[in-house]
């Protein structure tokens, strides 16, 4: 029996004992909660290869949204996609100093083809700064050939010692943008705006509201000159960085020799950035919105954004079925995604409570009645409010009410960081503060490295990044008392 009380379907190739017949309550168990609820919704499994999971297809239509609506707006900033390969040589690893130190502990690395010994290692791919990197070496000339604007949608492998499926995987699939720029200012530009870019697109699109912020020196990706991400507040009061973007400065133009004759006819290096976001979106949106029941999706990311359940009673193929096959091709004429589920094997109710779980926003039934009154009946997935809709201008008032439901779970979930967020003054305060899972704290900081190591070991709080509106500092360092160079976000963190 599920949650709901209905009895469970066996999932075709799972065993018995490893199919989640029912949810941890989050206030019970969060971990558990959230691996219940990736597998019962059919969102990913656990693979042959440890630490690797693979998504399954309801799970990668998430993905596969996110991907549509992020490449979107990359190609309408100008940046174009291309594929580079997954192997790098070992030496081209080595010529960045940083950022071998910065992967070595993740690298996976191929030591056979076939039958023969390679005579160079190859790396798995950790990220790609170094093959495309060569690769710019090649293409970028002149100043003529700047900027260079290239995205890739791609499969990556980090050697995770600790993983959960979507959030920190062995192999997992994301975007890296990869541009390189005549001069520093351009490239500046480059990574806020794609900065930017990443918060209005988690905040607009997945209803997960981020702060935008500037990393310390410690957190930075290993390599760059500033790394920049956005920050959101998962419902356990653990953080989750979301995004990056990195200003790599001339540190791989120098290392992989990217070089241009400039407007002065003198030979220059170019200034590069990197920037990616992952299937870790996936992990963020289940945490942020998700309950008690399951999913909770986002009309703009969910794989089907309205579910219309028949109500089968007395002659309902030849009434209700063909009424709900009209709405359904009505509302797919404009552009919303649509499941009929006219199964008979399953009764409404069961039907009801898999959509729930399943975290679609919104549910219509009909049945006889409702077609006599000319109405049917809608469930919202984020209140749970029930109600009759008339189906004269039936396609407007769905699309209003899932711009309602997508407004509505970035609200609350604005409200619930804002309710999870506090400042300390002391150490004390913040020692206290970060008893538990407490959200963000705002604390001031010298900028010492030290003290944020020592913050992280007392506390097991990580420094976040400082946000780009960061006030002027007029306290002392949480941890040493010295003058502090901002007010930073602290939160223990996935």
């Amino acid at each position: 029996m599920n949650q709901q009380g209905k009895p469970e379907k066996p999932a075709k190739g799972n065993k018995p004992d490893a199919f989640v017949t029912e949810i941890t309550p989050r206030s019970e168990d969060f971990s558990k909660w959230y691996l219940d609820v990736v597998k019962r919704a059919e969102l990913a499994d656990y693979s042959p290869v440890k630490g690797c999971m693979v998504i399954r297809p309801y799970g990668y239509a998430i993905w596969e949204n996110i991907q549509r609506l992020l490449d979107a707006r990359f190609k309408a900033t100008g940046h174009v996609n291309a594929y580079f390969p997954l192997f790098i040589p070992e030496s081209l690893l080595m010529k960045e100093k940083d950022h071998v130190e910065g992967f070595a502990p993740q690298v996976a690395y191929v030591t056979r083809g076939g039958d023969e010994e390679l005579e160079e290692r190859l790396i798995v791919r950790p990220t790609s700064e170094v093959i495309i990197g060569t690769m710019y070496a090649k293409w970028v000339k002149s100043w003529r050939d700047l900027p260079v604007l290239i995205n890739q949608w791609a499969n990556v492998v980090r050697w995770e010692k600790v993983t959960r499926p979507f959030l920190r995987t062995t192999e997992f699939l994301w975007q890296e943008g990869h541009t390189a720029h005549e001069t520093a200012e351009e490239a500046e530009v480059e990574t806020l705006k794609i900065l930017a870019l990443y918060k209005e697109f988690c905040e607009n699109e997945l209803a997960m509201p981020v702060m935008d912020g500037i990393k310390s020196e410690s957190e930075k990706f290993a390599g760059a000159s500033r790394t920049y991400s956005i920050e959101a507040l998962m419902g356990d009061g653990r953080a989750l960085q979301a995004g990056t973007s990195h200003n790599l400065g001339q540190n791989f133009a120098k290392a992989f020799e990217i070089q241009f004759q400039g407007r002065d006819k003198t030979v220059q290096h170019a200034w590069t950035t990197s920037w990616g976001v992952s299937t870790r979106l996936i992990g963020g949106v289940i945490m942020t919105h998700g309950d008690d029941s399951g999913l909770v999706l986002p009309p703009n990311v969910a794989p089907h954004q309205v579910v219309i359940v028949p109500i089968p009673r007395g002659d309902w193929k030849t009434t209700v079925l063909p009424t709900c096959e009209k709405i359904k091709a009505e509302l797919e004429a404009a552009g919303i995604r649509v499941k009929l589920d006219a199964d008979e094997e399953n009764s409404p109710g069961w039907k009801f409570a898999e959509y729930e779980m399943r975290g679609v926003p919104l549910r219509l039934e009909i049945g006889p009645k409702d077609i006599e009154k000319g109405t049917v009946f809608s469930a919202r997935r984020d209140t749970r409010e029930k109600a009759p809709l008339s189906m004269e201008g039936l396609t407007t008032t769905i699309k209003e009410l899932l711009a309602a439901i997508q407004s509505n779970l970035l609200a609350r979930a604005r409200a619930f960081r804002e309710e999870h967020t506090s400042e300390a003054t002391t150490w004390d305060e913040f020692k206290a503060a970060m008893e538990g899972r407490p959200g963000f704290v705002i604390a001031s900081w010298c900028g010492s490295a030290d003290c944020e190591a020592q913050i992280k070991t007392e506390t097991q709080a990580t420094l976040r990044n400082i946000p780009m509106n960061s006030p002027k500092v007029d306290s002392p360092c949480i941890k040493c008392n010295g003058a502090s160079t901002a007010k930073a976000w602290f939160a223990k963190a996935y």
